[in-house]
């Protein structure tokens, strides 16, 4: 279509098989308007699926660097060892590697700084150990794993469920990674943030089966999570780690995750955002099994808390298969109570008895002993 500029008219080009005929047409063409602008779009955002900015998690890393700091200071190598690693460091620099080959202090000094020893958690009342072994390092190896961990799983996390709901997982789960640990492993001293970390962990796993039908790629999201996390089991089986605290704080954040990590399905979000004129039926906020999974959940950690008092401990450890044994220790010329767990197993009149304190075992022949004897064998045992 072309328009004659000198007499005003359009001419119409009508093209057929055979012929190309040109007919002037007279149209009456309105004048030109400006199309209106459309309105902008208003986004809002969701704030059931709002991004969080991090910044607890990062904190966590910055707080253990320091206390790794000041831990170093306390323990002064050059003062107390013969030789040192790093001299140049001061008193920063690190224990012989025959001593500690993670490039860190000595076991003294982390005993001082807050190294959970079950000794003394029983023995002196110091409970406080169960928190403070969370943010000591064995050395600069072990930091830097745990820190690199943490920033790569904490703030995907953080970011997605906010600093309250990932604080408060991240300190229960370590404090459950140390209960754990204490119950198992009663002879070392343990320290280091992996219980935490494996609550973060036990966390991403319960979050993605109470939220299952969120979730795009399920079964790929699923095997990769599970793969990660035998792994970082499997390292467990080394020398020198507690796999026992990352058991412990793998359930803790796994059953924590479920409580804490809950989201609402879709259709009950777009029912809420939506406007009037597109009003549905209503939809339930939680699917029916996202509500068992809390509440049997809540039960558990129920029970979890229970067993984390003086009576709910004696009774777990006797399900165990183990007593406690109260002995009687010298110290600084006075005898003091000490209590310890010692783990029995029977095989017809051969009880087997461990003392977790020292390691030491016994096996005794007994017909029908009452408990009075088996307490005082285990006196002697642990003595």
């Amino acid at each position: 279509m072309a328009r004659d500029p000198s007499s005003g008219i359009e001419i119409r080009v009508l093209s057929r098989r055979g012929s190309n005929v040109i007919h002037p047409v007279d149209i009456d063409t309105p004048p030109f308007l400006p199309s209106p602008s459309p309105e902008p779009v208003v986004y809002r955002e969701i704030k059931h699926f709002k991004k969080w900015v991090p910044w607890l998690i990062p904190s966590f890393v910055v707080a253990n660097i320091i206390m790794f700091g000041i831990t170093m200071y306390v323990n002064n190598c050059p003062k107390n060892s013969i030789s040192c690693i790093a001299d140049f460091l001061g008193r920063f620099s690190f224990q012989p590697f025959k001593e500690n080959p993670l490039l860190g202090p000595s076991s003294s000094t982390l005993q001082k700084m807050g190294a959970l020893d079950v000794s003394r958690v029983i023995d002196r009342h110091q409970g406080w150990r169960l928190i403070t072994c969370n943010w000591l390092h064995g050395g600069v190896f072990h930091l830097l794993a745990n820190m690199l961990s943490l920033l790569v799983i904490g703030i995907r996390l953080e970011q997605e469920f906010g600093f309250v709901k990932i604080g408060l997982l991240y300190v229960i789960s370590g404090f459950g990674g140390s209960l754990m640990s204490g119950l198992f492993l009663q002879q070392n001293i343990s320290v280091g943030a992996s219980g935490a970390l494996f609550g973060l962990l036990g966390g991403m796993l319960s979050e993605l089966i109470i939220n299952w039908s969120i979730y795009a790629n399920k079964l790929a999201a699923f095997l990769t999570l599970v793969i990660i996390i035998a792994v970082n089991l499997a390292v467990g089986i080394l020398p020198h780690v507690d796999n026992f605290a990352h058991i412990g704080g793998f359930l803790s954040g796994f059953l924590l995750g479920f409580v804490f990590l809950i989201r609402p399905q879709f259709g009950w979000v777009s029912q809420i955002y939506a406007p009037p004129e597109h009003s549905t039926s209503p939809k339930p906020k939680f699917k029916t099994y996202q509500c068992i999974l809390w509440v049997a959940s809540v039960i558990l950690v129920i029970i979890g808390v229970w067993l984390c008092s003086y009576e709910g401990l004696m009774q777990m450890i006797t399900v165990l298969g183990a007593i406690t044994c109260p002995v009687s220790l010298l110290q600084d010329g006075a005898a003091k109570p000490s209590l310890h767990i010692v783990w029995t197993n029977q095989i017809g009149n051969q009880f087997n008895l461990t003392c977790s304190s020292n390691g030491k075992s016994n096996v005794y022949i007994l017909a029908d002993p009452s408990s009075s004897q088996i307490q005082g064998l285990c006196s002697q045992l642990c003595n």
